[in-house]
C-alpha cells in the first residue's frame, strides 16, 4: 500500500498568531521583531501584507520600516507561540497518532491508515486546512505525497492556506524541474557545490547519478539522490517519540561586542551554568564541549574538544570552552555572539573513565558542590547562588536583572 505522507506549514506563524490575538492587526503590514538594544532587532517572522511590501525575515528592522512605512512591529511572545502549536498539533492528532514536529510551526503526519476513516490524503489534508482554521484563526499550507521530502516540498509550493499533492505519477513533472535549493536540506553550500557541476535542477541530482553524488558530498549525497529520485523511506515518528539528546547548549548575543579573553571567559562562564542546570534536568554528563563564535562581521566559527573525563560541572565546561577560545580565535575583530555547548552526551548514572589522585578527588567535589548549588536554587531562584566572577556583568540582554538575593531576603 503506498504510503501517505503530509508536511503541514503553518503560515507566517509567529505574525499570524499576533493577528489572531489583537484581531486590530488583520489586513495591516505586521513584523515579528527581535529587540533592538539587546541587538537581536531583526524581524523574525511577517504577514502576508507586510511580505508584498519587500519585508523579508532576517532583515533589520530599520530597513523593514523603511520599505514599509505602516509596518507595526511587535516583540516575540514564544510562550504564546508554544501553546498555538500544541492547540493545532491537537487537531492533528485527531487523524492519526503518528505526527512528528519539524519545528515549531511545521509537523509530518503519516495518514497511511487514516484514509478509511477521513477520505484520502487530499481530502484529509483539506480537512485539517479548513479546522486549523476555524478553530484557532491561522491558516496553514500542506504538502501531501508518498514520502516526507515531497511532502515538505509541496507544502513550500503553494502557500498561504493551500493544499498540493505530489503523487508518484506526477513528480518528475513537477519536482525535477525546481532549483535544487527547493530541496530538503539543500543549503546555500551544498548548492554552490552541485551548481559548479552542473547540477542545477532537481532532476538534474538524478541525472548527475548517485555515485557521483557521493563522491561530491558524502552521505549527504547518497541521500539527496535518493530525495530527488522519490526513493526516501523515512518514517514519520510516533506523537510520543523523542528523539536523543545529541547536544546541550546555550548561546547569546550580547548587548555590546567583547574585546578581550577576560570578558569572552565572563561569558562563557555565565552560560555554561544555564548547560549544566540542563544536563542536570536531563540526567546526562558531558564528554565534550563545543564554543561557536561569531564575531562583527557575523561570521561563525566552531571548535570542538574532548574532555579528560565526563562532567556537567559549569566551571569545567567554561574552562575547557575558553582553552578551545585561546587556542584558536586571533582577535581579529571582537566577538558579538557565542554558544556553548555540552557534546558527546552520557547518561549521568552510566559507567565512565576514571581519572587518577587529585583530579578524581576535584571531579568529585565538583559534583557535589553542582548538587547543592542546583538545589538552592531549585528552592530560590536561579541567582539565589552565582559565582562571583559573574557579578558586573554589562554586556548580557536583560543584565540588570541578574540581582543576587541572598535566600534570607526572600522573606524579608
Amino acid at each position: 500500500m503506498e504510503r501517505c505522507i503530509l508536511h503541514s506549514d503553518l503560515n507566517a506563524f509567529y505574525a499570524s498568531v499576533e493577528v489572531a490575538k489583537d484581531p486590530a492587526l488583520r489586513g495591516r503590514p505586521v513584523a515579528v521583531c527581535g529587540s533592538e538594544s539587546d541587538r537581536h532587532g531583526i524581524v523574525l517572522a511577517k504577514s502576508q501584507e507586510a511580505a508584498r511590501a519587500g519585508v523579508k525575515t532576517g532583515m533589520v528592522n530599520w530597513e523593514a520600516r523603511r520599505l514599509c512605512p505602516g509596518l507595526v512591529c511587535l516583540p516575540p511572545h514564544f510562550d504564546d507561540y508554544l501553546a498555538c502549536s500544541r492547540r493545532v498539533r491537537r487537531i492533528y492528532e485527531r487523524y492519526t497518532d503518528q505526527v512528528e514536529p519539524y519545528d515549531m510551526d511545521e509537523c509530518f503526519l503519516d495518514v497511511s491508515q487514516s484514509r478509511s476513516l477521513f477520505g484520502n490524503g487530499g481530502e484529509i489534508a483539506e480537512s485539517i486546512r479548513r479546522t486549523v482554521k476555524a478553530e484557532t484563526d491561522l491558516t496553514v499550507s500542506i504538502g501531501v505525497s508518498f514520502n516526507k521530502p515531497f511532502a515538505k516540498l509541496g507544502s513550500d509550493l503553494k502557500k498561504p492556506d493551500a493544499v498540493t499533492e505530489i503523487s508518484r505519477e506526477n513528480f518528475h513533472e513537477v519536482v525535477w524541474p525546481l532549483p535544487v535549493e527547493t530541496l530538503l536540506y539543500v543549503g546555500p553550500a551544498t548548492r554552490r557545490k552541485l551548481v559548479a557541476r552542473g547540477v542545477r535542477r532537481v532532476g538534474d541530482i538524478v541525472r548527475y547519478g548517485e555515485e557521483n553524488m557521493a563522491a561530491l558530498l558524502g552521505k549527504c549525497g547518497r541521500q539527496l539522490y535518493a530525495f530527488a529520485a522519490g526513493l526516501d523511506r523515512s518514517r514519520v515518528m510516533h506523537t510520543d517519540f523523542s528523539a536523543p539528546i545529541k547536544s546541550v547548549g546555550h548561546g547569546l548575543t550580547f548587548t555590546a561586542d567583547l574585546h578581550s579573553d577576560g570578558e569572552v571567559g565572563q561569558m562563557l562562564l555565565f552560560l555554561a551554568q544555564d548547560v549544566e542546570h540542563r544536563l542536570r534536568t536531563a540526567a546526562l554528563h558531558a564528554g565534550g564541549v563545543e564554543v561557536a563564535v561569531r564575531d562583527t562581521d557575523l561570521a561563525v566559527r566552531q571548535y570542538q574538544r574532548i574532555l579528560p573525563a565526563a562532567t556537567r560541572s559549569a566551571l569545567r565546561i567554561a574552562e575547557a570552552g575558553l582553552c578551545l577560545f585561546r587556542e584558536n580565535y586571533s582577535w581579529r575583530r571582537p566577538v558579538r555572539a557565542l554558544t556553548v555547548r555540552a557534546i558527546r552526551l552520557t547518561p549521568a548514572g552510566g559507567s565512565r573513565q576514571c581519572l587518577l589522585g587529585p583530579a578524581e578527588q576535584q571531579l568529585c567535589r565538583d559534583e557535589t558542590i553542582g548538587a547543592t548549588v542546583e538545589g538552592v536554587r531549585a528552592r530560590f531562584g536561579k541567582w539565589a547562588v552565582a559565582p562571583a566572577a559573574l557579578l558586573g556583568m554589562e554586556k548580557v540582554p536583560g543584565a540588570t536583572s541578574h540581582d543576587v538575593i541572598l535566600p534570607g531576603q526572600m522573606y524579608a
